[in-house]
């Protein structure tokens, strides 16, 4: 079965919103179809923690074997990382929340999903973001 961006884009989603028992499931299942996973749960104030948020899904993705240690490998994560938190950062700007990114990798096709609960008051918003990136084994 060939994998393609929709593919993996899907299953970085599916990660996002997967609840921690749910994870391991979804971890064997992508796995058979040979895609890679991790997820990693964030939180915080928004504005305070883009940067340790980027770096928790850096680290997973390299504990996890779903990227090499390399520097083009480690770029896509971050590029797709932030470009999934901008898409966040507008509606949540200054607020708390809490979610968790889901990372993907087949091939050449990397996608990070980041779902996030955006805390205000008593009422919560929730708000997605996706992130692909293009990269090659070295």
């Amino acid at each position: 079965m060939k994998v393609d961006s929709i593919d993996v884009a899907k299953a970085s989603i599916e990660l996002a919103i997967s609840t921690r028992e749910g994870e391991k499931v979804l971890e064997q299942k992508y796995k058979e179809q040979n895609i890679l996973t991790v997820a990693v749960d964030v939180g915080g104030n928004i504005n305070n923690s883009i940067s340790k948020m980027l770096e928790r899904a850096l680290v997973a993705a390299k504990r996890n074997g779903v990227i090499k240690e390399c520097h083009s490998h480690e770029g896509a994560v971050i590029g797709a990382a932030r470009e999934a938190l901008n898409q966040i950062s507008a509606k949540a700007n200054g607020l708390n929340v809490g979610g968790k990114i889901g990372i993907a990798r087949s091939g050449e096709h990397l996608s990070i999903a980041i779902f996030m609960s955006i805390g205000v008051l008593h009422l919560n918003d929730l708000v997605i973001g996706i992130g692909h990136r293009s990269i090659s084994d070295i």
